[in-house]
């Protein structure tokens, strides 16, 4: 398949055949800045099917080499959606676009588009991007060294005085295809503690002009697009990074408890956390698993299942719902966890989940379950993280990958089941990834590079700025960009 660009909605599966770098195309303001981040937060609806069918398409785009999306509460008895108010052009309007920590770029959907959404039942009033509107939109040309960079050289039929066009293909047959503008987009700039003021920096992002698929005006819980601070070149953090005013840093904190949490941009100096090295030349964040620990019992797996390349280690991926791993690792896994109750029923729900009946505190009659990786950096998963209640069972999160189709057949990825209630810092400038436990509804410090000033964010910062939908409840989260001078 011969596409241009690609970006990404995380909810759909698709294929990306194409990366680049980007010099000298961003000019952004040195303070912090803030977006205002909400999460949908949708009713399961009595079926658990729908958390399997939410990780089933993402892991499509996992495998065609995008998708590697912020999102979810870390419940995993719902799937979730987080998604930042930000304001585009001049004079600015504001757009709601999906914050997604896999997807390579930034789109919007644009006037000239016939199947785009118009309405939302989230609560939001959906903008079409129109460039004629802006002041400081510009088209990209095809002779345009960001598009030759996209083709890897000029595109057949593609001249001088045209747009450079994008088009993805998703893997569940829908699509969106348009062409790229330069934009200014505006957010709230961090002035200090507790303090922010507006500031803007010029992005290239994607204007679709053509959907199909669940990305139609069919799509009820529709939103303007999307976010992307993925690891490729092309995400809006390597956007900013290529100006030479930010370092690419950045760490997210979901909070399983509360819905919020925390975004933010910048070296994070509290609290403390332990990284451990990312696999190289792999399009997602892999890491290599050294072992698998359940209790004080560690398991007899082959030592080659954990060895670097492709399809090994582990892939974190805060979008996908619920975690899998291979049946090498999940059978013994989850007759560890039953075992500890010998009277337990254990039923299967849904085809995929095993459930069973327990009047106990979870944390008490079921192990931790830990995850160790390169440089003694482990990952503890709880009982009230793994378990979640349905229909007055308990069922156990944890999914087999051997069950997937044969090309997500033993991958391991784990997602927001491991990731909740841990902040997670993403350290591209050094290929390096780390989290620790933390309370996502509190506050955390992050230092300018320029001064050696730290600075103090949180969650509870940002007031809401939208109505409540009756039959969605939308939560907050914060979502700090910290811009700082090198």
């Amino acid at each position: 398949m011969t596409s241009s660009i690609v970006s990404l909605f995380p909810i759909c599966a698709r294929f990306t055949l194409v990366i680049w770098f980007l010099t000298g195309l961003v000019s952004v303001s040195c303070n912090p800045g803030v977006f205002n981040v909400k999460y949908r937060y949708p009713r399961l609806q009595g079926s658990l099917s729908a958390l399997k069918e939410h990780d089933d398409r993402r892991q499509l785009t996992i495998l065609a080499g995008i998708d590697l999306p912020l999102g979810g509460t870390g419940r995993p008895d719902i799937p979730g959606l987080y998604y930042a108010k930000i304001g585009i052009g001049t004079p600015a309007k504001s757009y709601y676009v999906q914050v997604d920590t896999g997807s390579d770029i930034m789109w919007v959907n644009c006037i000239q588009c016939k199947q785009c959404p118009t309405r939302s039942s989230l609560g939001i009033e959906l903008t079409l991007y129109n460039i004629d509107e802006s002041n400081s939109g510009k088209l990209v040309s095809c002779d345009d060294d960001f598009c030759y960079q996209i083709s890897g050289g000029p595109l057949s039929g593609c001249k001088a005085n045209m747009s450079c066009p994008y088009l993805e293909i998703y893997g569940d047959g829908s699509s969106t295809a348009g062409y790229f503008v330069k934009d200014v987009v505006q957010y709230d700039s961090v002035a200090g503690d507790l303090k922010t003021k507006t500031a803007n920096g010029s992005v290239i992002f994607g204007c679709g002009a053509r959907q199909s698929g669940d990305l139609d005006s069919s799509n009820e819980e529709a939103l303007d697009g999307i976010l992307g601070f993925g690891k490729a070149n092309s995400s809006m953090i390597s956007q900013l990074a290529s100006s030479g005013r930010v370092k690419k840093i950045f760490a997210h904190c979901l909070d399983g408890r509360n819905g919020g949490g925390i975004f933010a941009i910048g070296r994070v100096v509290q609290p403390k956390v332990n990284m451990t090295p990312l696999v190289p030349n792999q399009p997602h964040y892999n890491v290599n698993m050294t072992a698998v620990q359940v209790g004080q019992e560690f398991l007899n797996i082959p030592a080659d299942l954990f060895q670097p390349g492709d399809r090994k280690g582990a892939i974190i991926d805060s979008g996908t719902t619920l975690a899998y791993l291979p049946e090498i690792i999940y059978e013994p896994l989850v007759k560890m966890i039953t075992s500890q109750e010998p009277a337990l029923k254990v039923h299967i729900v849904d085809k995929d989940y095993k459930c069973f009946q327990y009047s106990g505190r979870v944390d008490e009659g079921f192990p931790n379950v830990t995850f160790h990786f390169e440089n003694s950096v482990f990952l503890r998963v709880y009982p009230h993280d793994y378990l979640f209640p349905y229909e007055g069972m308990w069922c156990i999160g944890w999914q087999n990958s051997a069950m997937q189709s044969r090309d997500r057949r033993n991958m391991t990825l784990l997602g927001d089941l491991v990731l909740s209630n841990k902040l997670v810092l993403y350290d591209l400038e050094n290929q390096l990834i780390g989290w620790t436990e933390y309370n996502c509804s509190s506050s955390i410090k992050v230092k300018d590079e320029g001064t050696g000033t730290v600075h103090l964010v949180g969650s509870h910062f940002i007031s809401s700025a939208l109505p409540l939908n009756t039959s969605l409840l939308l939560m907050s989260l914060l979502l700090l960009m910290t811009l700082f001078l090198l």
